[in-house]
Formats: structure tokens, sequence, C-alpha cells
């Protein structure tokens, strides 16, 4: 009898652990542990989701340190989001946005690092964010406000062991990439980023997503590492959207540089072309240009990219080694740039 109580307890979201309903965040703040969200059901390292939790891919992503990522989306029981052509989706208030983090050990084994959460509070209708790391024998992971550097050596894509230390952000660093004109957003979960793999139409059809118009109106955005289906211009410029423009745009953290990456961008001087350095300082490694065409070596973009010192390293969070695969497609861009006369 007493275990019936508890389990009934516990999908009323007072006890939220391997239930299918999400606890309630209370009035005073994020909760302590990630368990106690009830976002993910059976053994919590397994991240399988619970009712209204789910699961998201983007066509390009921000680049962490060669780490895995598993995202989801938790929606209020009976609300949708709404279509949004341009930024991020429209979510209703209530929403999370949950971002996992894990490296690949020099076996291959996935370790959990951190889990971020990203919540439009109801109360004020503003996005409000939280990290939470994982203790070493992957059972939870707790509220972690002020941030940590983890030794570690991790696989990347080509199968080299790295040694680096993983900096968890602290929430105050989240905010600078997050935020726009004053305000937090989301970054990733653009319409035209969530069109991969008919994610769009499946919720669609669930009815987690309202107002999609007919897909052929729906940009697709280029899966940066597709040289099939896409060109390097379009590859290049989707990778520097995503890693570079929540900073280097109107409103962004960057503003001040002139420098602004969105995928759109037209005017070649906001792309770096042949301008100078604005705020760069010793950072610029004695180059008098950002982007230089068809010479990526004369180009503050590509040294930036590739460097892990600080003050020089950009972008100057989220990494701790450089992605080779990137930087290797900002290159090829560059010298396919055309010349001016």
């Amino acid at each position: 009898m007493r275990m019936r109580i508890v389990t009934a307890l516990a999908c009323m979201g007072i006890f939220a652990m391997g239930c299918a309903q999400p606890a309630k965040r209370p009035a005073s703040g994020f909760l302590d542990k990630l368990s106690d969200y009830g976002f993910f059901t059976g053994t919590l390292k397994d991240l399988q989701p619970a009712g209204r939790v789910h699961p998201y891919e983007l066509a390009t992503p921000l680049f962490t340190d060669y780490t895995v990522k598993k995202r989801f989306i938790v929606l209020p029981e009976g609300s949708t989001m709404q279509y949004a052509q341009a930024g991020p989706m429209d979510f209703p208030d209530g929403t999370y946005l949950v971002k996992n983090f894990a490296y690949r050990d020099s076996l291959g084994k996935e370790v959990l690092l951190e889990t971020r959460l990203l919540h439009k509070d109801p109360a004020d209708g503003n996005w409000k964010v939280m990290n939470y790391k994982w203790n070493a024998q992957q059972t939870e992971a707790e509220k972690w406000i002020t941030g940590d550097r983890l030794p570690i050596t991790l696989t990347d894509d080509a199968g080299r062991h790295i040694s680096t230390h993983y900096q968890i952000p602290n929430t105050n660093d989240c905010k600078r990439c997050h935020a726009s004109a004053g305000k937090l957003i989301p970054i990733g979960p653009k319409a035209r980023n969530l069109n991969h793999l008919g994610q769009l139409e499946k919720w669609a059809t669930a009815g987690i997503l309202q107002g999609l118009p007919e897909m052929s109106k729906v940009e697709k955005f280029p899966v940066w590492n597709d040289s099939v289906h896409y060109t390097v211009n379009q590859r290049a410029r989707a990778y520097l959207d995503v890693n570079c423009a929540h900073c280097h745009t109107k409103g962004g953290d960057a503003d001040n540089t002139g420098l602004f990456l969105e995928y759109g961008q037209a005017t070649p001087a906001h792309l770096g072309i042949l301008k100078g350095p604005v705020s760069a300082g010793n950072g610029a490694g004695g180059l008098d240009h950002d982007v230089v065409p068809g010479d990526p070596a004369s180009s503050i973009l590509h040294f930036r990219m590739n460097s892990t010192e600080p003050g020089t390293a950009m972008p100057e969070l989220a990494r701790t080694v450089v992605h080779r695969e990137g930087v290797d497609l900002i290159a090829e861009w560059i010298r396919q740039l055309p010349k001016s006369n």
C-alpha cells in the first residue's frame, strides 16, 4: 500500500524520478537536481525521455569540444509551440529546452559532463538559464551556478585523443551567448535549423507544432559537413551562423565589432571581407583584416578559430580545443572567395 501511495505522489509531480510527467518548478527557482524534474524515465544517465519531452536534432549544431549532445523540448501539458519563420520557434510559457553534453573517452564510451536548461518562466515570459553538473558516478546532475574546469581526455571525430580541461560555463557566461537586445533567447531551435530529418512535419502531425506552412515555404538550413548536397559557401556560412552569429549580430555581445556573421548577411564588410579589426587587440595576431579573400593565413577570422589561447581564441566561450574540421571548412571558404581587382 505504501509503495502505491509513493508512486501516485511521484506521478503527481511531488516525486519526479521515473515518472512520465515532469515536476513543476517551484516559484523560488530551479530545482536542485536534474532527476527532480522527471524529464527522463528509468536510469537517469540513459536520458530516455518521459511524456511531453521531445528529442530534437539540428541540421548544423554549435561545436563544443567534440561533445555528443542530446537535446529535448519539454512542453507544458496541453500546449503547443508555434512556427516562426525567423528566429527561434515561439514556445509557450513553461517550456524547458534541455541540452546534455557528454564526451567520448579513450575507449569511445560516452561520459556525461553537464546538462543545461533554458526555461521560459511563466511568471514573466522571459527565458532563464541553469547548469547541472554530472557526478563521477553518472547517477545525478546537480545545480551548478559557478562553472567548473574538468580534466578530460576526449576522442574527436577522427579518432584522435585530446587532453583538455572542459569548461562548464557559469550562468553569466550562458547569458552572454544567449543575449539579444538585453534578453535571453534560445539559439539553435529555429525552424530552418529544425527542418531536418522530418522533425517539423512529425511534430505538426502529432499536434505539438501549430502554423507550419507548406514545407516548400520553410527554409532548409545547410548541414555544415554535407559536401554532397551543399556548396562550400553554404556550409561555411551555416557554420559561422551557428557558431558565431549569436554574438556577432546586431544586439549581440559582439555588436560593437561590426562583424556580423548571420547566414543571410550580404554586406561584404559585415562579413569581415577586407575589414580591419575593431577590438581584437593582440588577438588579431598582427593581421590587418578579418577576412582576406583567397588567403586564410592572412585572415584574422581563420587565425582566431585556429587558436586556443585566451584572448585570441574565437569563439571565446564553449570550446577549449580547435575544431579542425570546422577550421578547414572556413579556410576553404576564404580560399574560394573572389579576390578584389
